[in-house]
This record gives structure tokens, sequence and C-alpha cells, in this order.
């Protein structure tokens, strides 16, 4: 294996899991956001109001997804197994 195809694995891996995370932290901003805005509308200044909110979107956005993350590790690890000959041998 040469260095070149490590990196390029490595840069694969890593941007698979940013895709991946990116509809979890997104949610978690958007509802943060909104709790931050209702918060500051009604002067209701609890550090710990928006904790629930977030960890239900969250966790819902997670129950959603799961599909997608599965299929796109699935095609990932099916990429990276059948080419393993491949790779071992440059």
């Amino acid at each position: 294996m040469s260095q070149a195809l490590i990196l390029t694995l490595g840069q694969e891996a890593i941007m698979l899991i940013v895709l991946m995370s990116l509809p979890l932290i997104l949610t978690a901003m958007l509802v943060g956001l909104t709790v931050s805005i209702l918060q500051a509308v009604t002067q209701i200044q609890e550090q710990t109001l928006s904790f629930v909110p977030k960890t239900i979107s969250v966790f819902t956005m997670l129950v959603l997804v799961a599909p997608w993350h599965m299929s796109t590790i699935d095609q990932y690890l099916r990429h990276l197994l059948t080419n393993l000959p491949t790779f071992l041998n440059r």
C-alpha cells in the first residue's frame, strides 16, 4: 500500500463521517437557535431549557436518517472490501 492510497482512503472515511454527522449537527443547531430566540423573546433565562428539545430532535433525526446511514456505510465497506486485493498489490 502506498502512502497516497492510505491518505485517499483516510480522506474518504473522514468525508463520510462528516457527511453522515451533518444532518444531526444541523438539527441540533437549528433547534438550539430556535430555543434561544424563544428564550430571548420571552426573557426566560433557563440554561437547561434547550437540552430536552435538542435531545428529542436529534434522536428523531437519527431515527429518520438511519436507513441512509446504513446504506452509505454498506456501500463504503463493500467498496473497501471488494477492492482490498487491489489495494494490497499497490
